[in-house]
């Protein structure tokens, strides 16, 4: 059995029920779960591998809960740069669908790598077009030499432009071959057990993309397989106006007539929403996959996220698509959410010091969010939090930094109020993924080479 031992850390920040922060404490984790926790003396003192942290402050892995790892190829495009969603997606279809299967190989390992070095131990990727042979698959073998968890939705787009639809009819695919698909993937990838390294979600693309048909289909197979779904929802006003005027209800309204509502479900954006609604959701359960930077990026909105919390709404962040962001850095989506929620609050222009001012959140709110508030929303249990019986999933940082100069009498709110550093140590099922600021087993020169070479391929003329 493979035992790790962390031990001297400064500071391990547990997130768990008690929200715990032992100074000068240490792990003991055996096959890929924390075994134990707590002051340094009263734990094993030898391991198969022992990492020493002193100086460093460790904190629970961060989840992952919206991405697109594809779209790293794609960004900052000219002319995509100032673009709201709609007009952002039709510019970019056209490039997207010459992908081919190794274009999806490279960029699920650019992101993935980007997203260790950020702190982050699982990722949902929400791939949902399939060009010129490409697969699921492709992401899924591209995604195991790095070792980040992967849930990874079979995304898909059935309703093309001559039936409606926003997307070209080149990157749609038959709502037949959508269900034979999803059922293959299932059937061969997804793993439910404590640990899971690969879980498979499905997760048509978005109202304007899909017909209702196929979300109840695929809903009911969801259901059958006890898997979990996936969509993008209510991120912008032009959504709003596409659901009234196609199917006559809002977007979380139609959710409702297409069966897509329940513990099993979670949203990306969900910017525009108001309260019936964010009851609606957390009465019955639903996720949130809140994406600040994106949001902003696009112009969409600041979605309400305390209201969201006030209310119990289960809500986890996500880096989204990076040509819609423009990066996969996820301890920069937490800073992101903490600011762009304060932002939210000064809006409704209450002076700070009235008694009914909006609370702000905090430092530690925005960590929770992207710890166990990604746990929650991807329906695991066995990550998010530092506590005996969990994964063996953390990140780690040293301190003594030029970035945390005069920061450090709260080191946990200088992860967060500080500009976002990469992790020192990323570790998954007590597996090293970072090492020392390095991703193991990839070599970043050639990567970044290998990517740009398919970038830039994409953008050729055809």
């Amino acid at each position: 059995m493979a035992t790790l031992l962390v031990k001297n850390a400064h500071l391990i920040v547990t997130m768990d029920g008690e929200d715990r922060e032992l100074k000068d404490a240490a792990i003991f984790c055996r096959d890929g779960f924390i075994e134990a926790i707590g002051p340094q003396n009263e734990l094993p003192q030898e391991a198969d591998e022992v990492l020493d942290l002193r100086d460093h402050i460790v904190l629970p892995g961060l989840v992952n809960t919206h991405h697109h790892f594809y779209q790293t190829l794609t960004r900052n495009n000219p002319g995509a740069q100032n673009a709201n969603l709609f007009n952002w997606l039709t510019t970019l279809y056209p490039i997207w669908a010459r992908m081919r299967p190794q274009d999806i190989y490279t960029s699920t390992q650019t992101a993935l790598a980007e997203l260790a070095l950020s702190g982050c131990t699982t990722a949902s990727d929400h791939l949902y077009l399939f060009p010129n042979g490409s697969k699921l698959d492709d992401e899924i073998e591209a995604a195991r030499p790095i070792g980040v968890r992967l849930h990874a939705s079979r995304g898909s787009m059935s309703l093309g432009q001559s039936q409606g639809g926003l997307p070209p009819d080149s990157v749609v695919d038959s709502e037949a071959e959508i269900l034979r698909d999803s059922q293959r993937l299932i059937e061969t990838y997804h793993d439910a057990k404590a640990g899971s390294r690969l879980q498979i979600v499905l997760a048509p693309c978005s109202p304007f993309s899909v017909t209702g048909d196929l979300m109840r289909e695929s809903a009911a197979m969801a259901r059958h397989y006890g898997v979990q779904l996936h969509t993008h929802l209510a991120e912008t006003e032009d959504e709003e106006d596409f659901c009234l005027e196609k199917f006559g209800h809002k977007p979380v309204a139609y959710m409702q007539s297409v069966d897509w509502i329940g513990e099993d479900v979670w949203f990306a954006h969900s910017v525009h929403v108001n309260e019936a609604e964010m009851q609606l959701y957390a009465q019955h359960g639903c996720g949130v996959a809140h994406c600040p930077s994106s949001n902003m990026r696009l112009a969409s909105g600041l979605a309400p996220t305390m209201k969201m919390l006030s209310l119990g709404v289960k809500l986890g962040l996500g880096v989204d698509g990076s040509a819609s962001n423009d990066g996969s850095h996820l301890l920069a989506e937490v800073r992101q959410a903490m600011l762009s929620a304060r932002l939210g609050s000064g809006i409704k222009g209450a002076s700070r010091s009235a008694p009914d001012a909006p609370p702000l959140m905090t430092a530690r709110q925005a960590l929770s969010i992207a710890t166990r508030g990604g746990a929650s929303v991807l329906g695991r249990k066995d990550i998010g939090s530092l506590e005996v019986g969990k994964c063996a999933d953390f990140f780690a940082i040293n301190l003594n930094r030029l970035d945390y100069a005069g920061a450090l009498v709260d080191p946990v709110a200088a992860v967060v109020f500080c500009s976002p550093v990469q992790a020192d140590y990323t570790i998954v099922g007590g597996g090293t993924v970072v090492k020392q600021g390095q991703v193991r087993g990839l070599d970043l020169p050639k990567q970044v080479e290998k990517h740009n070479s398919a970038a830039r391929r994409l953008l050729e003329t055809v």
